[in-house]
C-alpha cells in the first residue's frame, strides 16, 4: 500500500498535532517496517495538497489539523481529503473542530451528560470586579485552544481578583482570542489514549499525569513542563477509580463521534469525581515521549511500531476492496468487488 505522512511546517507547534519533522521521521520508519510504501509530504501550498490528490494514495497520515495559507483561511486536511475522496487517518472535520475549541467540546458533552469542569471565558475589562465572575475563586485560566501548554504556568491558577485580571490580559496579549477560565480541580490529572482496532473494539489506556512540583507548591502541566519532559505517567492503582476513567473516556470517544484514535484528558475533584477537561484528535507521537505511544507501551506493553501499526491498519482497512456476495439462479454465489 502507498502511504503519505502529510506535515506542514509546524515547529511552533501552537496547535496539536504528531509533532516535528522528527516525529514524523520515527513513524515512517515504523510504517516502513511494516512493508508499506511511505513517504513524508511536507505541504505549503493548496499546489502541493493538488499533487498529493494527483498521487492517490492508499491512507494519508494527518500528522497536522490543517494547513495555513498566506492571507487565506485555513484548509482542513480532513475536510480536503474526505472531499477529494483520499483516505485518511483519525476523524472527520465536524469531530476537529472539539480539539481545537475547548469550549464548545465542554458545550457539547454537557448537552450529553458528561461531567466537565464549571468553566466561563474572559477578555480584558469584561468583568468589573469580583462579584461579576460566574465562579469563585480559585480559577484555571488558558487559552481556549491552547496546545502542548501553551500559555499555561503558575500564574494560570488565579486566587484575586487582581490576579485574574493579569493574566486575561497577557494572555489575550499573546493569542488573541477569549480566556477560558475553568473551575480549580485540587485532585489528579489522567490521560487516556484510545485506538479503534481493525475489528471495532476501542483499545484503551488509561495513565495517572504527575507534573512536577513547582516552586509554588504547583503541579501544572504548562508550556516548559511539556517542552522539558517533567511529567511522569503511571499506572492507576484504584482499580474503582481506573474504571471510572475509563468509562468517562470512552463516553467522550463516542459523543465526539471520534474516528480511528484520540487522547482524552481526564481530572479529579478531592473527592474523587471525574470531569473531561479536553480532547486531543491528533495526539504527539514523538519517540520516546508523546503521552499517546507512552500510555500504550506502559499499561499494555505495545512498543511504537506496535501502536504505529494498528493506525496504520485500520486506516488501510478502508482502502481494500469490500467483497460481497450475490446470489445467482437463487442457488450459485458470485464474488463481487466493490470499487
Amino acid at each position: 500500500m502507498k502511504i503519505e505522512i502529510i506535515t506542514t511546517p509546524n515547529e511552533a507547534l501552537k496547535e496539536t498535532g504528531f509533532g516535528t519533522l522528527k516525529a514524523c521521521e520515527s513513524i515512517l520508519n515504523s510504517i516502513k517496517s511494516i512493508g508499506h510504501i511511505v513517504d513524508i509530504t511536507i505541504c505549503k501550498t493548496m499546489n502541493d495538497l493538488e499533487k498529493v490528490k494527483q498521487r492517490k494514495p492508499d491512507l494519508v497520515l494527518l500528522a497536522v489539523k490543517y494547513l495555513e495559507i498566506e492571507d487565506g483561511e485555513n484548509i482542513y486536511l480532513s475536510k480536503y481529503f474526505e472531499e477529494n475522496r483520499i483516505n485518511f487517518s483519525g476523524s472527520f472535520r465536524e469531530s476537529i473542530k472539539f480539539d481545537s475549541d475547548k469550549v464548545l467540546a465542554k458545550s457539547h458533552l454537557r448537552s450529553k451528560g458528561v461531567n466537565t469542569a464549571n468553566y466561563f471565558t474572559a477578555i480584558p475589562g469584561e468583568y468589573k470586579r469580583v462579584h461579576d465572575l460566574p465562579i469563585r475563586f480559585p480559577l484555571f485560566l488558558k487559552p481556549i485552544d491552547a496546545a502542548n501548554g501553551n500559555g499555561i504556568d503558575d500564574l494560570s491558577f488565579v486566587n484575586s481578583f487582581d490576579e485574574f485580571e493579569t493574566k486575561v490580559a497577557s494572555l489575550y496579549e499573546r493569542f488573541a482570542m477569549p480566556i477560558l477560565a475553568e473551575e480549580y480541580l485540587d485532585g489528579q490529572e489522567f490521560t487516556t489514549a484510545i485506538i479503534k482496532t481493525i475489528d471495532g473494539e476501542l483499545l484503551v489506556a488509561a495513565l495517572e499525569v504527575i507534573p512536577i512540583e513547582s516552586k509554588h507548591g504547583l503541579r501544572t502541566l504548562g508550556e516548559k513542563a511539556k517542552q522539558d519532559d517533567m511529567e511522569k505517567l503511571r499506572k492507576i492503582e484504584d482499580p474503582k477509580l481506573k474504571e471510572r476513567i475509563i468509562k468517562l473516556a470512552i463516553d467522550v470517544f463516542i459523543d465526539l463521534d471520534i474516528r480511528d484514535f484520540g487522547r482524552i484528558d481526564i481530572k479529579t475533584n478531592k473527592n474523587g469525581i471525574c470531569f473531561f477537561m479536553e480532547a486531543n484528535l491528533v495526539p504527539g507521537m514523538t519517540y520516546g515521549s508523546s503521552y499517546f505511544p507512552k500510555a500504550f507501551e506502559i499499561e499494555h506493553s505495545l512498543d511504537y511500531d506496535g501502536v504505529i501499526k494498528l493506525i496504520v491498519d485500520e486506516g488501510i482497512s478502508r482502502a481494500l476492496p469490500v467483497i460481497e456476495y450475490v446470489e445467482i439462479d437463487c442457488s450459485i454465489a458470485q464474488k463481487v468487488e466493490v470499487v
